[in-house]
């Protein structure tokens, strides 16, 4: 199995896309914890579920130490958070702005930093964060959300290069809209061929998180 023995922390584990996920990190040998503001009562077979904001530093720190000082490290971090809003530049106010930066951007920030000194310690790791092919090709009337996820790239990016050598690697998946039930529901007309199934992301997303991916390192993966 490709992540047989592998501790995978996927941060955002609770959401639609976590729950494919987590069970297909899962079946591919891995024992995966969750961390979400609101963790499921069920957790993953073989794992466990953790209870964090991952847009504040200090609980960001006490997820990592603590799932560390449970399982002995962290292989792999999948960063799932996120978050959508519609709105023209000039239609968008500065706290719908801070918040589509503080959950596209400054938790995956965070959440790098927490498990990068123990990944470049052991000189291995894999870092995934999930972001959108808005931020590569961007549409009007989402202005906050589409800066925020062009600077999650540009975090991948600057974090790849900086790893370089380091045993560490980190890739991002840009998919289009994720085929979800709340996406269907708040989306009743739109077109939804170029829409991504969870299982496609979770596919890649146990692929970047294997020893099998060592040799890419800054990829930017579109899919739909």
């Amino acid at each position: 199995m490709q992540l047989n023995g592998q501790i995978v922390l996927i941060a955002g584990g609770s959401g639609a896309l976590g729950q494919t996920v987590a069970p297909a990190c899962a079946r591919a040998g891995a024992h995966v914890i969750t961390a979400d503001r609101n963790p499921p009562s069920a957790q993953v077979a073989g794992g466990s579920a953790m209870k964090a904001d991952v847009t504040d530093e200090a609980d960001v720190r006490r997820l990592v130490n603590e799932v560390i000082r449970e399982t002995g490290r962290i292989d792999a971090l999948v960063n799932l958070v996120g978050g959508f809003a519609l709105g023209r530049a000039e239609e968008t106010d500065a706290s719908l702005w801070h918040r589509m930066l503080t959950m596209n951007l400054t938790a995956a920030f965070l959440l790098s930093k927490a498990v990068l000194p123990g990944m470049v310690e052991r000189g291995a790791g894999r870092i995934v964060h999930v972001a959108a092919r808005a931020a590569v090709e961007p549409f009007p009337g989402a202005a906050a959300y589409i800066v925020a996820k062009a600077g999650l790239v540009a975090l991948i990016r600057t974090l790849s290069l900086e790893q370089a050598g380091s045993g560490v690697t980190v890739n991002g998946i840009l998919p289009t809209t994720i085929d979800t039930a709340s996406n269907r529901a708040s989306m009743p007309n739109a077109d939804t061929s170029r829409w991504v199934k969870p299982e496609s992301i979770a596919q890649l997303v146990v692929f970047l998180a294997s020893q099998e991916a060592g040799q890419l390192n800054g990829a930017l993966i579109p899919i739909g």
